[in-house]
């Protein structure tokens, strides 16, 4: 993009940022998305999962390539100090999701331009919800692949606390699958003072969030991967009163689906373990909030598509970042489509903070000590890395359209 049309955009990434939304209350990125995709000649269809905006650009025959982007924000409140920081209390874009709508609007009026220069079909999906890991989901049960051509191929990244500049792309399993679960405890409250006479539901949950613990160090083979975190803990309103109940929330990430059966199997013995062994009252509630399956990059897409990609930041600079225990739920709109996905890693911190790394180990440790996605602090900047992710997109779909 020239420098006219990047500055537009950059002030298209400012205002994204500044107002966040919640996921499926993204109206007003809706109505930023909305207008752009219209303008550049692309069919819009709106309200899909309520808030999703779909642009459609139909150029000849040829294959059609679906580019999607996620929309919402996080519960987070901002402390970057930024001059066009979240002016929402409380809702802060967090995990970056800004940069890819950014990123995909710039990506879709490079492809609007080039016409002349491929043929095919471009599908631009703007999603949402993915934080939920629920929003790939409702537009594909609410008809989305019956209201746009079915893509030969599904392209998306997102961007990470690696330096701008660089990509992260790797076949296989690339992102985790993700399910949260709640769990209700029950006992019987009562006086502080009196402990005897209650079964207390803190102590049953305290037990139970160590127990839990020794899934993945004790269950888990040791060439597997499984996360088991236990996010939140609620129970109580004072000090000298013992409950009734105690509500955990607990996050599970893996990456085979034999792995992610057994995790939650043994979380669910654990569970109804500690409350019999406690006395409770009544079996405790298990009750699964979210789930979305792992994102797993096709081999032969990546190979097709990793020379376009180190055409955008050379070679050297697009490598396999491992598997990535953070969960996506693109995977849903590739498995409904029945296409394969190319999902990748698009660096967005300060390359200056990389400066005289050597390798991979030394990067590796930079971004360690880097605010990550989800923390108040996280903050891309927003150049190089809006070109880079621009231009990534746009190089992307070329290599799989048709040239002209």
């Amino acid at each position: 993009m020239d420098t006219q049309e990047m500055d537009r955009l950059r002030a298209v990434y400012e205002d994204l940022h500044s107002h966040p939304e919640l996921s499926f209350q993204e109206h007003h990125t809706a109505g930023v998305v909305t207008p752009w995709l219209a303008d550049l000649g692309y069919e819009v269809l709106t309200g899909i999962a309520t808030t999703g905006v779909v642009g459609v650009l139909r150029n000849g025959d040829g294959p059609t390539v679906l580019l999607r982007a996620d929309m919402d924000a996080r519960p987070v409140q901002e402390t970057t100090g930024l001059p066009y920081a979240s002016r929402i209390d409380g809702v802060a874009h967090a995990c970056g999701h800004d940069v890819h709508v950014s990123c995909l609007l710039g990506a879709a009026a490079e492809l609007a331009a080039t016409r002349a220069a491929w043929s095919g079909t471009v599908v631009a999906v703007f999603q949402p919800a993915e934080e939920l890991v629920t929003g790939a989901a409702t537009m594909v049960a609410e008809g989305l692949f019956d209201r746009v051509p079915r893509p030969d191929v599904v392209l998306g990244q997102h961007v990470a606390p690696l330096p701008a500049g660089a990509i992260g792309l790797r076949a296989g399993p690339a992102f985790a699958a993700a399910d949260a679960l709640r769990i209700t405890l029950y006992g019987s409250g009562g006086h502080g003072s009196r402990p005897e006479t209650t079964i207390d539901p803190v102590v049953m949950a305290a037990a139970t969030v160590l127990r839990l613990q020794g899934i993945v160090s004790r269950e888990v083979p040791a060439a597997e991967t499984a996360v088991v975190t236990v996010g939140a803990l609620r129970a109580g309103t004072k000090n000298n009163i013992i409950p009734d109940e105690a509500e955990l929330q607990v996050s599970v990430r893996t990456y085979d689906t034999l792995v992610r059966e057994k995790v939650l199997a043994a979380i669910e013995r654990i569970v109804r373990a500690e409350a019999q062994a406690s006395g409770a009252v009544r079996e405790p509630l298990i009750e699964q909030m979210e789930s979305s399956p792992a994102v797993v990059n096709d081999a032969d897409a990546v190979e097709r598509t990793r020379p376009a990609l180190a055409g955008v930041v050379g070679a050297a600079r697009v490598a396999d970042p491992g598997p990535t225990t953070g969960s996506e739920d693109v995977g849903v709109l590739a498995a409904g489509a029945d296409a394969p996905i190319v999902f990748w890693l698009l660096g967005g911190a300060d390359p200056a903070l990389f400066a005289g790394a050597s390798g991979l180990p030394d990067v590796a440790r930079i971004v360690a000590g880097l605010p990550s996605n989800h923390s108040p602090l996280f903050a891309p900047v927003p150049e190089p890395t809006l070109q880079v992710g621009v231009a990534a997109l746009t190089a992307a779909a070329r290599a799989w359209l048709r040239t002209a």
